[in-house]
């Protein structure tokens, strides 16, 4: 008997994010979000962990990829996030372990560069910007050391 294209649980899958910061001269911050490719809603850069690569520099290398920004990563992560990741036949929660990222270079070009909107927000508008309630959580309470 073929299984149903749907199924009661959803698979557990793990990905790591770099959530990108900059400092205004003013001392503010903001924060980088980013469209996803798809549903076209406001995160930010997240992917799959790497091989060979620790965690926090899978999430730089998704901030340069999907945001044009890198930086220095945070060597803990912190926090983390659900979401359901929409799939042809099926949604996938997947638990996104969160990296700050100091944004120290803004590069003129990077590969998601036409497939994605980014925009430097206050943590407060970043929080409203976001779907996933976990996520607003850790950017409105944002304040890097």
């Amino acid at each position: 008997m073929p299984k149903p294209p749907f199924h009661d649980t959803p698979a557990l899958l793990a990905q790591v994010a770099a959530l990108p910061w900059r400092r205004r001269p003013d001392g503010s911050v903001e924060i980088c979000l980013v469209t996803t490719r798809e549903t076209r809603r406001w995160t930010i850069p997240k992917g799959w962990p790497m091989k060979g690569e620790k965690n926090r520099d899978a999430a730089r290398i998704e901030a340069e990829q999907e945001a044009g920004v890198s930086g220095r990563p945070a060597k803990k992560p912190i926090g983390r996030f659900s979401y359901f990741k929409r799939r042809t036949e099926r949604f996938d929660l997947v638990r996104v372990e969160v990296y700050a990222l100091e944004v120290t270079r803004l590069l003129a070009d990077w590969p998601e560069k036409t497939e994605r909107e980014v925009r430097w927000m206050t943590p407060t508008d970043a929080a409203v910007a976001v779907e996933e309630p976990e996520l607003a959580t850790l950017l409105a309470a944002f304040a890097p050391a």
